[in-house]
């Protein structure tokens, strides 16, 4: 090896001298090993710096996808790329090797959602790291033409020096400006938002009701040349110093359009763009326009639909297509994307003369046809705008309306579409506007908040017989919302994939996206289906079942038959009026309900003490994932009833996980006498207590709780003490030990000298918590505390209660509280 046996610094000094000694590589950039950019001359001292190569150094040689995740992991940590532009190039070595990999290729992974970007990036055994991992794999082994991009010192010295000389070259004109491309096109858009936007003279709020956005005017400024426009076909056009916008034809066909000005006389736009080079390389046009979608506001993107759909899972929707009707199903059947955007769902398909594609915002077709005049496999007499909820078919081209109005035709069509997903938010918007929303309300009910349920209510009422390929969320099958609209939607759902929601661009939440192929010429209500499950590595991952239920059926049906009020309470158990796993991080116990913003739960009180204790236990010992979220808990058998050890457990596990305090009145949930944890006065309740020994309460709540227990129906006899399984007793074993812990504990924890803190002989669990770990400057609870005894105590109770979950979980299904 060329740099063995030398410390992971020299080999850092021995790589810039000989092959990087033309850049300046002395910049320390956050925590990135190694940092490569252009050598500026002395006096310039305005110009912003322009990167080439961001790297991860290693000593020793490593796995390159496993120094890759590392960088990755780094500079996802610092945002290192919202401060400064991202280099052509990321890259590791260690003392045999060196990589690259165009920035393009990996910045989709910084922009993903729901990821914990906090983790230790050298820790390599996260989950997060693995997921990481696992796509640069992918990116490697498919995307990136690898062998060009890897060197071995030893033996590739000549190439390597050549890849340099090639490809580290300043993307700077003579006046130094920084050239823009698919790398850092996005990082300059956040940057205009700040520095150009707030002085455009529109009101941001009203024009984007009238479909313009930002990302229009940053692409006007962006395709241009001398502040002029260069592509006609844009949404808004820059004409030297003002901006162009709603170009039409009125009804006299009298051309007309609205000028837009700048509000500080085009200082911060000039200023703005004197450091970047206009218009990009043409070969990044077609890229950029491509991917303006990320342009979109979040809001507008949900309503109209301007998502990407990844290229990998647009060639398995085709793929699965092609299973369903045979490989020749391009030639034999027509497609409709009625809801295209650009129209990149359509890429991959061959036979133009077949295929439709339409969409809300005339942008987008000017997109559609620009890519048309550049090579797409589209007609520009198939492409056009139409307003799917709210436009009559008499404004579809004839052709396809022929197709639809021709019984014998329509069968063989197939209506492709990723369709928006926007619910409802309020009393007025998109979605609740639309005249299908209205037209097929008693069809929908409660679907009816979905938009991409009113898109599939109107093709299969009014495009009847043809086939419906569509991306959406999987509530359509599951949900108790969606009831309704199943009885109405009776189609053969032939094949089904899902993927993780996050796998899409800029999609929120931790739940499934699937792709389903719906036959309405076979008219069934959908009961069942094995999907296909593809994870976020893109790779098979077996199958999970999603099932339909009466309205009956579901979970919440069955907290309705305990759910009751008395005078007196114990405390207040919320979200478990929903269903699915999606509300999981919404339920937990409380003092009272007016702790709760919007209340969505039931009352604990000495009559339902136990089936609470069932309800919470079921909802709670399973961790929600992405593939169980739309997974629906149901009203379970009457055998739970008879397992006195479930209950048990149940109440036990209970008893331990709960957001009880005393701040907010009587904490009722003690589970340990004085004496067994050495408390320093008596406590206020015990109702707790003398129910798990089977013994009255004498305090003040006597009189109450004897009245209540009578003919409660608890099986609570007097000197019946209950019995716990060797689980549920390591359980009490472990908080015992924590609560004696807390009662030995001084008045005050010795790092805060907080009343609030203050010991309190009736702390509940969470008051412990509270005690040891205080409280940062935002008020939020630490994670742990500087106690180690302590950190150790919880943590000992923590394990036996995933022990519990554990021997718990098995009954959820044996007792039908959900289906396997």
């Amino acid at each position: 090896m060329r740099y063995a046996n030398i410390l992971e610094e020299e080999v850092k000094n021995r790589v810039t001298q000989d092959f990087f000694r033309n850049f300046d590589c002395t910049k320390i950039l956050g925590k990135i090993d190694f940092a490569v950019k252009v050598r500026r001359p002395s006096g310039a001292v305005d110009l912003e710096d322009e990167y080439l190569l961001w790297a991860e150094a290693k000593q020793k040689p490593t796995d390159i996808p496993l120094m890759l995740a590392q960088l990755v992991l780094t500079i996802g940590k610092a945002r290192t790329f919202d401060e400064i532009l991202p280099p052509a190039f990321l890259g590791c070595y260690d003392s045999e090797k060196i990589a690259f990999v165009p920035f393009s290729e990996i910045q989709e992974i910084f922009y993903q959602n729901d990821f914990n970007w906090n983790v230790a990036p050298s820790n390599h055994e996260t989950k997060e790291f693995q997921q990481v991992y696992g796509k640069i794999k992918q990116i490697l082994e498919n995307d990136v033409p690898f062998e060009t991009y890897l060197f071995y010192f030893e033996h590739d010295e000549a190439e390597l020096k050549r890849f340099i000389h090639n490809n580290f070259v300043a993307g700077k004109t003579e006046t130094s400006k920084i050239r823009i491309d698919k790398n850092n096109f996005i990082n300059v858009y956040q940057r205009w938002t700040e520095s150009v936007m707030p002085t455009i003279g529109v009101n941001w709020d009203k024009v984007k009701k009238r479909g313009l956005i930002s990302g229009h005017f940053y692409l006007a400024d962006l395709l241009s040349h001398d502040n002029e426009s260069i592509q006609e076909k844009l949404f808004v056009l820059l004409k030297s110093n003002h901006y162009v916008a709603d170009r039409r034809f009125d009804d006299d066909e009298l051309f007309s359009a609205s000028t837009i000005q700048f509000t500080d006389k085009q200082k911060a736009h000039n200023l703005f763009w004197a450091k970047y080079e206009r218009p990009p390389l043409e070969e990044y046009w077609d890229y950029i326009i491509d991917r303006q979608d990320l342009l979109v506001p979040q809001d507008i993107r949900e309503r109209k639909g301007s998502f990407y759909t990844p290229r990998i899972w647009v060639e398995k929707s085709q793929e699965y297509l092609a299973k369903t009707f045979g490989e020749n199903w391009q030639d034999e059947y027509f497609v409709w994307d009625c809801c295209a955007g650009t129209g990149n769902l359509l890429a991959g398909l061959t036979n133009k003369y077949k295929i439709w594609a339409s969409t809300l915002d005339k942008a987008d077709v000017d997109v559609m046809k620009q890519r048309i005049e550049n090579g797409a496999n589209l007609l520009e007499d198939h492409v056009f705008q139409f307003d799917f909820l709210n436009d009559s078919f008499d404004k579809l081209p004839e052709e396809l309306r022929e197709i639809i109005n021709n019984p014998k035709l329509r069968k063989r069509l197939i209506v492709y579409i990723n369709p928006p997903y926007a619910e409802i938010a309020g009393k007025k918007t998109g979605v609740n506007l639309s005249k299908i929303h209205d037209k097929y309300h008693s069809q929908l009910s409660g679907a009816n908040r979905e938009l991409f349920a009113q898109f599939l209510i109107r093709i299969y009422n009014e495009i009847p017989d043809c086939v419906i390929a569509e991306f959406s969320k999987m509530k359509t099958l599951t949900g108790a919302h969606f009831q309704t609209f199943r009885e109405n939607f009776q189609a053969k759902l032939e094949k089904a994939f899902i993927v993780p929601a996050w796998s899409f661009d800029n999609v929120t939440g931790k739940f499934p996206i699937g792709f389903k192929i719906w036959d309405t010429k076979k008219k069934v209500v959908f009961k069942s289906i094995k999907a296909d499950i593809f994870d976020e590595n893109f790779k098979k991952a077996g199958k999970h079942g999603f099932y339909s239920f009466a309205a009956d059926k579901y979970f919440s049906k069955w907290v309705n038959t305990f759910k009751n009020k008395n005078d007196f309470y114990m405390g207040w158990l919320e979200g478990v009026t929903r269903n699915d796993f999606q509300a999981q991080d919404g339920i937990f116990i409380t003092n009272a309900k007016e702790q709760v913003a919007v209340p969505r739960g039931i009352y604990i009180n000495l009559e339902n003490l136990i089936h609470a204790s069932v309800c919470f236990a079921v909802r709670k010992v399973i961790p929600a994932t992405w593939l169980n979220d739309r997974d629906q808990f149901l009203f379970p058998n009457k055998k739970w009833e008879k397992d006195d050890e479930f209950h048990n457990d149940c109440l036990a596990y209970t008893l331990f996980n709960n957001n009880i305090s005393s701040k907010y009145g009587v904490n009722h949930w003690i589970p340990f006498k004085e004496e067994e944890v050495n408390a320093r006065t008596a406590y206020k309740s015990h109702i707790i207590i003398s129910f798990l020994s089977g013994k009255k309460v004498h305090n003040a709540y006597t009189d109450l709780f004897s009245q209540i227990e009578e003919g409660s129906g608890l099986n609570w006899e007097e000197g019946k003490k209950r019995e716990f399984s060797a689980e549920a007793q390591a359980v009490f074993d472990a908080g015992r030990e924590l609560w004696r812990y807390y009662h030995a504990q001084p008045n005050f924890p010795s790092f805060k000298n907080l009343e609030s803190l203050e010991y309190n002989v009736n702390a509940s669990l969470y008051d412990i918590r509270e005690y040891f770990q205080g409280r940062n400057d935002a008020g939020k609870m630490n994670n742990n505390s500087t106690d180690e005894k302590y950190n150790k105590l919880i943590e000992n109770l923590r394990d036996a209660l995933r022990t519990l979950a554990a021997k718990i979980e098995p009954k959820v299904y044996e007792y039908g509280f959900l289906k396997d």
